[in-house]
């Protein structure tokens, strides 16, 4: 059995290699080989040239690394990429900045080999944040029910076979994270304890941003794909306990919300980077 490990990496010469030195230190794999392909797309720096240094150590483990180099600047473009050159029944889309637990790898090519579809993520940790900003409401967020249940798969989801036939190529939306979660129930979607680190976005103005551009995503998913959102079944967040537990971290998260609301969006279909 093959898992295959997609990685859409657009001018990531500074956190390609965290994120391939992090997946190269994986615990053993049992009963699957592994290939990794970067998708170096829309580069103007030297992600490519970085992630080929990762070569020799990937062959040393017996795995594949190939890179791939496409002009087009487009994450959905990139996934398509790798899907098309990917050999795996198993399929992992990974973030470039995200990096992994020695844990998560062989946890999740675990739970992934079953007939039935199976979508599977890892638990994440957002990564130490600069900004008092970020920090707080980073703290408050992972106290989210959604955050610590519900598999949100940003930055790392995987699927089996039966699992990646529920959709075809990535369509050409804000949020593919969320539309292929969405093609799984609650019952299908496995949270390992294993964690994965996560950066979040620097700044109060930023979060602003990124959340917009989420909850834009969110809602472009219900316009185009209405019959997926069913399978959304999000936890409501206790909002009294939360404040209670740390009223800092809640009135930043708080107020990130209500800016979103209150702001006028500009660009929101734009891509901007999650941290």
């Amino acid at each position: 059995m093959i898992l295959s490990i997609l990685i859409p990496a657009s001018n990531e010469a500074g956190h390609i290699g965290p994120c391939l030195n992090a997946l190269l230190a994986s615990d053993p794999v049992p009963d699957c080989s592994v290939e990794v392909i970067v998708i170096a797309n829309g580069c103007h720096d030297d992600t490519a040239a970085r992630a080929r240094r990762f070569q020799p150590a990937a062959r040393a483990r017996g795995w594949q690394l190939q890179v791939i180099e496409q002009a087009e600047g487009s994450k959905i473009a990139a996934l398509n990429t790798g899907d098309d050159a990917a050999r795996g029944t198993l399929r992992a889309y990974l973030d470039a900045d995200v990096t992994l637990s020695p844990a998560l790898l062989p946890e999740l090519a675990h739970a992934l080999q079953v007939p039935a579809p199976r979508y599977v993520t890892g638990t994440p940790v957002i990564a130490p944040a600069t900004s008092r900003a970020t920090r707080l409401y980073a703290r408050l967020w992972q106290q989210v029910p959604f955050m610590r249940d519900a598999a949100p798969g940003f930055g790392l989801f995987a699927v089996n076979a039966a699992g990646r036939a529920r959709w075809g190529a990535f369509p050409d939306i804000i949020s593919d994270d969320t539309f292929v979660r969405l093609h799984f129930t609650p019952s299908e979607r496995v949270q390992l304890g294993a964690s994965y680190q996560w950066p979040m976005v620097e700044g109060f103005a930023n979060l602003v941003r990124v959340r917009r551009r989420q909850d834009r995503g969110v809602a472009q998913i219900a316009e185009h794909y209405p019959q997926l959102v069913g399978n959304d079944a999000k936890p409501p967040a206790p909002l009294l306990p939360l404040l209670r537990a740390d009223p800092l971290g809640f009135v930043v998260y708080a107020s990130v919300a209500l800016a979103v609301r209150l702001g006028r969006p500009r660009n929101a279909d734009s891509w901007v980077r999650g941290r």
